[in-house]
């Protein structure tokens, strides 16, 4: 179980004619960030239900793609399934996400509060009481921006939040000013193509501020790391768990799923150590272990809300591309234009 080197983040929407000719108004483009976050804002309450559905439908009979990628991605988790329980599954997985997307803008504009829970919250209250610098880490499983906001809103704790950057640069400064203004300076919003992006998370860290990156997407040119998910390759992106390493911070795993309307139940995992010996790769082949252990148990718990809308497990040899000393590149999150 080696690192290696990402030719490309099979997740992220290709960038072709239709997005040049299209602009703003292409699915990647500004126009449906926009249209989404007002629909959460203005529609009235009993529409966003068929909403919901007629949307669903929609991306259910276009992302034809999409959809095989989510039937193949889930065949490990759920076992085989024929025609028709495959595309039920697909179905099901567009569903949450749509909610889940919907309640996301609700409840960045503020329209709609959303209910959260916590399991395992001690894991949580005992590195928050040392005033050191931790990583959250998650996943794309449900609301998974969820948590860095309890954290920032209930500690009054400043947050760094990574994302992988938007194609369109106008829907990437509104997704930016979203953030800021549901959360003012306690959240600081990053994009992982940042040069400095390194230093400046582990400076923050250094001043007991809290970072928050996704943990389970390899973004391009990033180092990957091999993992066993559900009996598959499974390859994990290394950035994270250098940076904890380097920075000497707990990675502290947590997952948002979404449970009914407008509520959600944050799980907080046992804090992971990277160690720091003099076999580096021991060091993070072991932590990534454990993190992988943490996405499958959050994927078995939910199978529907892991949005992974591109081929998801590892295909062909390890690689032999040398260590990556920069956890810069490695970070993914979740964008809206995912599932084109």
């Amino acid at each position: 179980m080696s690192e290696r080197a990402r030719a490309e983040n099979v997740q992220a929407p290709r960038r072709g004619l239709a997005a040049r000719l299209l602009g703003p108004l292409h699915v990647t483009g500004v126009f449906w960030y926009r249209i989404h976050h007002w629909a959460a804002r203005h529609v009235p309450e009993w529409t966003i239900r068929p909403l919901i559905l007629a949307f669903t439908l929609l991306f259910f009979v276009a992302l034809r793609r999409v959809g095989r990628n989510l039937r193949d991605n889930l065949a490990p988790v759920l076992g085989p399934a024929g025609p028709l329980a495959g595309r039920r599954r697909v179905w099901r997985t567009l569903h949450q996400f749509a909610w889940c997307l919907t309640e996301r803008y609700e409840h960045l504009s503020g329209a709609r509060e959303l209910a959260m829970e916590t399991e395992n919250v001690e894991a949580w209250t005992a590195l928050a009481g040392t005033g050191r610098g931790f990583i959250v880490l998650t996943a794309h499983v449900a609301a998974w921006e969820a948590a860095s906001s309890l954290i920032s809103d209930e500690q009054r704790r400043r947050v760094h939040l990574v994302r992988e950057e938007e194609l369109d640069p106008r829907a990437q400064a509104f997704v930016r000013e979203l953030l800021a203004a549901r959360s003012g300076d306690l959240m600081v919003t990053h994009f992982a193509g940042d040069p400095l992006l390194a230093t400046t998370l582990a400076a923050a860290l250094e001043r007991g501020e809290v970072v928050a990156l996704q943990g389970d997407r390899p973004r391009t040119g990033g180092r990957a790391i091999g993992v066993e998910l559900f009996g598959r390759r499974f390859e994990l992106p290394v950035g994270p768990l250098i940076l904890a390493r380097v920075a000497g911070a707990p990675l502290l795993p947590v997952f948002a799923f979404r449970e009914d309307r407008r509520r959600y139940r944050v799980a907080f995992r046992e804090p992971i150590v990277v160690a720091s010996t003099d076999d580096r790769q021991a060091d993070l082949r072991r932590a990534a272990e454990r993190v992988g252990e943490g996405l499958e148990w959050a994927i078995r718990r939910a199978p529907h809300q892991w949005f992974c809308f591109g081929p998801a497990w590892a295909q062909g040899g390890e690689g032999s591309k040398s260590t990556a000393s920069s956890p810069r590149r490695s970070s993914s999150a979740p964008t809206e234009a995912n599932t084109s």
